[in-house]
């Protein structure tokens, strides 16, 4: 009876360990990535600004995505940005850069892609704007261009 009490208390702190470990990963993993966005708002790139309140979707997307390059957007993953979203195309949406202008383009989706709350003709190129609102799926973003001359 001795050794089973002592075994029980050993897995029952090693439980508890293990909580307190998963618990110290979340808090560095999240400080983690609050100290990377914080270094996007630098000046260097535009960036997508999530609208919606990350917790009432039910799948994975981040806070910001920055736009260093060219970028598409979809559910695929070989996209450059990736949202499991259903009503998000296979391949949704390109960001495109010329000479420092940022572009948006809907690669023929199912559902559309929509600024500032009007939809975006298939494959026609629109000039983003600090500012503009782009929303695909259930998913809505914030362009943010840090250099955009107010």
């Amino acid at each position: 009876m001795g050794i089973l009490t002592l075994l029980m208390n050993f897995i029952f702190v090693l439980v508890i360990y293990c909580f307190i470990f998963s618990i110290i990963r979340l808090i560095y993993m999240d400080i983690k990535s609050m100290n990377y966005y914080r270094t996007i708002g630098n000046g260097n790139f535009p960036y997508l600004k999530l609208i919606n309140q990350r917790e009432l979707l039910n799948y994975k997307v981040e806070e910001t995505y920055l736009l260093s390059k060219d970028s598409t957007i979809g559910r695929q993953d070989k996209n450059t940005i990736v949202i499991k979203d259903p009503y998000i195309s296979g391949k949704h949406a390109q960001i495109i850069i010329k000479e420092g202008t940022y572009y948006i383009k809907d690669l023929g989706s199912k559902n559309g892609t929509y600024i500032n709350d009007k939809p975006l003709k298939s494959g026609y190129e629109w000039k983003l704007t600090n500012g503009d609102k782009i929303k695909m799926g259930q998913v809505e973003f914030l362009f943010v261009d840090v250099l955009a001359k107010k």
